[in-house]
């Protein structure tokens, strides 16, 4: 069956086979290249960028709700845009017109702990290489990870401990209004509910509702590993001040 077809009778996918590493190494050089022209750009010409971001990253999710319901799979237990990553594409697209700096919290801690998670375990069933799901995925997930990257490296936003602790309450507050949608819904979106049924990390975990806490648990652990290098660099600017006498604010 072709590229589109629902019942792909193509490569399946598989995690971390070469395909999967193959994807991510392309995403990797993309984002690299993306922010060293970045760096050299103008305010006009970084704005033109952000605009073909937006273009292709909604783009592709529009596409994507296109593709499920021509081959009839739309349904609003899978589809709604209620998942971590489906909100990061439009949350990513309105910051990349905006510059607003609470999305940038969220794209910066959500995007970053989220699809990159996603990246390294994606849940698109058998849709492997060449299937358009899988460039749809990969292509999705990429730019949210460059948005919150872009507007780190090239913009010189940053996050703060106020920010991890917004972005935290924001997503637990978040979830618990999910929880109530799955359970009235049948639907599992942030897996709150049970399981995925492709591999994952959960697969460690106790099973539901055991490895709830344990989510929440990780999540304040990538927060807190995407901080840190914040963190080191403040703690040893405030070394240097005391060291020189100089007050710190």
């Amino acid at each position: 069956m072709g590229p589109f077809a629902r019942d792909y009778t193509g490569g399946r996918f598989v995690t971390f086979s070469a395909s999967h590493w193959a994807a991510l190494a392309v995403l990797a050089l993309c984002i690299a290249a993306l922010v060293t022209v970045g760096r050299r750009l103008g305010e006009s010409g970084r704005r033109r960028v952000l605009v073909g971001i937006v273009v292709v990253l909604w783009g592709t999710e529009l596409s994507y709700h296109a593709w499920r319901a021509l081959s009839g799979t739309w349904t609003p237990k899978e589809m709604l845009p209620l998942h971590l990553c489906s909100v990061l594409v439009w949350a990513s697209g309105f910051l990349l017109l905006t510059g607003n700096r609470r999305l940038y919290e969220l794209s910066y801690f959500w995007g970053l702990a989220g699809a990159t998670q996603a990246l390294l375990t994606p849940d698109i069933g058998v849709y492997g290489f060449p299937h358009y799901r899988f460039f749809q995925f990969f292509v999705t997930h990429g730019l949210i990870v460059a948005t919150a990257v872009w507007f780190t490296a090239v913009e010189a936003y940053r996050p703060t401990w106020a920010s991890w602790r917004r972005a935290l309450v924001t997503l637990v507050c978040y979830g618990v209004v999910v929880f109530g949608v799955n359970t009235v819904v049948g639907s599992n979106y942030l897996f709150l509910n049970r399981k995925p049924s492709s591999r994952s990390v959960l697969d460690l975990l106790p099973a539901w509702p055991g490895y709830l806490p344990y989510l929440v648990g990780m999540v304040v652990i990538a927060f807190t590993l995407f901080y840190l290098p914040w963190a080191i660099a403040d703690a040893r600017a405030t070394r240097a001040a005391r060291a020189l006498d100089v007050p710190v604010r």
